[in-house]
């Protein structure tokens, strides 16, 4: 299932990176011992100065999901990573740390930050055959600066006693669910990215009629996060609402009794779609190489790193979210929700027009 949604999302050819022969290789360490360590050299040497390199981490990305891949790839490399964990604030950190900034690599959600951490030239080119070879043209940026390493689908949560078999974006402003509407703050960057691509889609007027249509239809505030989406619908306050699909694994696999295991259970998820296209909304987590950073080739082979199948494959079984790298199988909980047909608006264009989502939701009062 998940190849025909890989190849429905981008067409690529998946190159494996050749690798040099002996003599090659030979030159390869010589250079490693004048510039120091390699992303190669890792693969060559993977005990070499394993105590003494570190790559610093920048991130807004929760610590629980970071945190397994940090440790797989430190026991596999040797390489600590110091991870810092930024709710807010990270490009703004860095841009005040300029050329001192310890940072290796930037690590964000979201199309939008990524774009708004490139143009203000806080990554810097690389260039990897492995990490071109295996994200797909679609999922990183031209110039070498950004790449995807996992993707999150928008859903709906809806209550498991509604006859409710599909969904379109569209509908949720349907006057049928006056009043029984839960999402989270339009200014977050999940449902900003989402009203971007409203836009993108239908144009400003209509997505402005959408989105007063959505609030009419809300049963409290715009406010909270995704997984309270869920709580409310186990709560009665509510019948639906739109959040990641990761959440809802999280919930439904969580421990026997447990509150968050009552709200998974309180919910069936539906992949809507937008009713010109037919696909769902996805968008990307994604890191690159910061400007000023102090071990470039580590920040390059952790990179790499996270593209392996194993490192792909904790994106899948312990996050709940979509590989980038083809063949890697989905979580059994996530592969549930039914087949994903992503949207092939491509993420660059919908990030366009996030400034115009952000005017709009605040001209309507959206989260008040």
């Amino acid at each position: 299932m998940f190849q025909r949604f890989f190849l429905s999302f981008s067409h690529f050819t998946c190159r494996l990176a050749q690798r040099s022969a002996t003599a090659a290789a030979g030159r390869l360490v010589s250079a490693v011992r004048l510039v120091g360590l390699t992303a190669l050299a890792l693969c060559l040497h993977p005990t070499a100065q394993a105590q003494t390199q570190t790559v610093n981490l920048y991130t807004t990305r929760e610590p629980g999901l970071m945190q397994p891949l940090l440790d797989a790839f430190t026991a596999q490399t040797g390489i600590k990573v110091a991870a810092v964990f930024l709710k807010d604030g990270l490009l703004e950190r860095v841009k005040a740390e300029g050329a001192n900034s310890p940072a290796d690599v930037l690590m964000v959600v979201d199309i939008g930050n990524l774009l708004d951490l490139s143009e203000a030239k806080l990554f810097q080119n690389i260039n990897s055959d492995v990490l071109n070879a295996t994200i797909p043209a679609p999922l990183r940026s031209g110039d070498g600066t950004w790449f995807a390493f996992s993707l999150r689908d928008r859903v709906l949560y809806a209550d498991k006693s509604l006859a409710l078999e599909s969904f379109r974006y569209e509908d949720l402003a349907s006057p049928a669910y006056k009043g029984k509407v839960c999402i989270r703050s339009g200014q977050h960057p999940y449902n900003n990215a989402l009203i971007a691509s409203m836009i993108a889609h239908r144009g400003l007027e209509q997505t402005e009629q959408w989105l007063r249509g959505i609030k009419t239809n809300l049963a409290r505030k715009a406010a909270g996060g995704d997984r309270d989406v869920a709580r409310d619908i186990l709560g009665g306050i509510c019948d639906l609402g739109l959040a990641n699909a990761y959440y809802a694994g999280q919930m439904k696999t969580a421990a026997t009794g447990t509150e968050a295991r009552k709200w998974g259970d309180a919910i069936k998820v539906i992949r809507p779609t937008f009713a010109q296209t037919g696909g769902t909304f996805v968008n990307i987590s994604g890191a690159g190489v910061a400007a000023h950073a102090p071990n470039k080739a580590g920040a390059i082979a952790f990179l790499e790193y996270l593209t392996s199948e194993p490192a792909q494959n904790l994106y899948a079984r312990l996050n709940f979210e979509y590989p980038v790298r083809s063949g890697v199988a989905l979580d059994p909980t996530v592969e549930s929700f039914g087949f994903l047909t992503a949207d092939l608006t491509p993420l660059t264009e919908i990030a366009k027009h996030r400034k115009e989502a952000s005017l709009l939701v605040d001209r309507l009062g959206f989260d008040r």
